[in-house]
């Protein structure tokens, strides 16, 4: 019996219609075939990028993460010098406010018709079992009266509040001593808040405050001086 093929097929024979259908299909399944081939090929190289893209991210990530570091650490370090800094320019800065205010500062206050007779720099008040000792920047004493000046080189209210404690250890310790002269306070600053100069009066102390290349007693016309 003789082989059948597509040649020998007459064209009217449904056989050959399927035949010739089934060949058709099974080309586009080829062309399929390869065109989804060529999306994985292109999918696979995409992917590849991506994790090459990811990876240079994630090295640089890192990278400004330890420049940051490296940058914060910098900084933490130029903070605290310029607080160290600031720190001793203030103390200076105290240290030349208490040379403005010693000179002449016992006249100053006799000119208030005080009678002050004895001038003591930084001065180291002992406490007793039951009181604590008090540092005393500048203390003015005469027969009948003691004058306690704080020393800033821009005062606060933080420091007006320091200061009238301060001025409680010092009459417990002037009874403690059976010493019964009278007690003032006075603040001297460089730099002289409004705010700050209203405090120191408001609680009874005299305000000293820088005037040219001296220094100045600030006396309201109501001031009425605080007495420990």
């Amino acid at each position: 019996m003789a082989e059948r093929t597509m040649n020998n097929i007459p064209t009217d024979d449904p056989l050959r219609a399927i035949i010739e259908e089934v060949w058709a299909n099974l080309r586009e399944v080829s062309v399929n075939q390869k065109e989804t081939g060529r999306k994985i090929q292109e999918v696979s190289e995409s992917q590849k990028e991506t994790d090459r893209q990811m990876k240079q991210l994630f090295r640089e990530t890192d990278m400004k993460f330890k420049e940051t570091a490296e940058s914060q650490k910098e900084t933490a370090e130029q903070i605290k010098e310029t607080n160290r800094r600031f720190g001793d320019l203030t103390n200076r800065f105290g240290e030349l406010a208490e040379h403005l205010v010693v000179p002449g500062i016992k006249e100053k206050f006799n000119a208030l018709n005080f009678n002050f007779t004895d001038t003591f720099e930084n001065a180291q008040i002992a406490g007793t079992s039951r009181n604590r000792s008090a540092e005393v920047d500048i203390l003015l004493e005469s027969l009948d009266t003691v004058m306690v000046v704080e020393v800033k080189s821009k005062p606060t209210e933080e420091d007006v509040a320091k200061h009238i404690n301060r001025m409680d250890v010092l009459r417990r310790r002037a009874d403690d001593r059976k010493d019964t002269r009278t007690y003032l306070g006075a603040i001297a600053g460089a730099i002289m808040p409004q705010k700050v100069r209203n405090c120191i009066v408001q609680n009874g102390f005299y305000a000293i405050e820088q005037s040219g290349d001296t220094m100045m007693i600030n006396v309201p016309g109501d001031f009425k001086p605080r007495q420990w």
